[in-house]
């Protein structure tokens, strides 16, 4: 069955559900967490923390600079010593990335980047950091989260935790659109080993792996639309 945008109407999910959840949204790369978080918290208004995104943004600005990523030491400070700043969007981006007073929003959806973050990730002394300024967001609840590690380690005590994943084949197709869309033409058998070889990092590294939370409800979205992941995660909300 297909879920029409009707049936995800700000009103009618709003009647729902409570106003104070924390909604926990988890998953390997490609697997389109962020475009549904953002609908989720559109119909329910929501506030959208793009947790990615705060990841992707130190990630360039350690490009950026020049920094190696074997330099944690250079690496931490640089992200300390920066100002990383998500504000309201429009239509197009929700979300508008802001580095130091200079708006990333697109460039750090680069492939460039995309292959780099896991590095930066890896970093504790970093993902400290970013971690307490999410935590900090989303006290008083009425916020929708998306990331890899968002009901393992940031938000624990969520009220409401999925992990959306979907197999890489598929991943990497919604990816070869993506950046197609965006004016790039990478090859689809790159973008393929690159979510493997990412998926692997994610899972294997030390500090806040991906993985499933044992009270998270698992969602393959392989044969879904956008619209019907939306309405089934509002549904368990309400």
């Amino acid at each position: 069955m297909v879920i029409s945008e009707n049936q995800i109407r700000k009103g009618d999910a709003e009647a729902r559900v409570p106003k104070t959840l924390q909604i926990a949204i988890d998953g390997p790369a490609g697997a389109g967490k962020s475009t549904v978080a953002k609908k989720i918290a559109d119909a329910l208004e929501y506030l959208y923390i793009d947790t990615g995104a705060m990841y992707r943004a130190a990630t360039w600005l350690v490009v950026q600079k020049g920094i190696s990523f074997d330099d944690s030491d250079q690496v931490v400070k640089a992200v300390a010593d920066s100002k990383i700043e998500l504000r309201p969007g429009h239509d197009e981006e929700k979300i508008l990335v802001f580095v130091n007073g200079e708006e990333v929003t697109k460039l750090i959806r680069s492939q460039n980047i995309t292959k780099l973050v896991s590095k930066l990730a890896a970093i504790g002394a970093v993902r400290e950091q970013l971690v307490n300024q999410q935590r900090h967001l989303a006290l008083a609840g009425g916020v929708v989260l998306d990331g890899r590690d968002i009901g393992t380690v940031v938000l624990p005590d969520a009220n409401v935790k999925i992990f959306l994943t979907a197999s890489p084949a598929v991943r990497a197709k919604r990816r070869l659109k993506e950046l197609q869309a965006a004016g790039e033409n990478p090859d689809y058998d790159t973008l393929l080993k690159d979510i493997i070889e990412r998926d692997q990092m994610d899972t294997n590294r030390e500090i806040a792996p991906l993985r499933m939370a044992d009270d998270a409800v698992l969602i393959l979205s392989d044969k879904m639309s956008v619209d019907e992941v939306v309405a089934h995660i509002i549904k368990l909300c309400s």
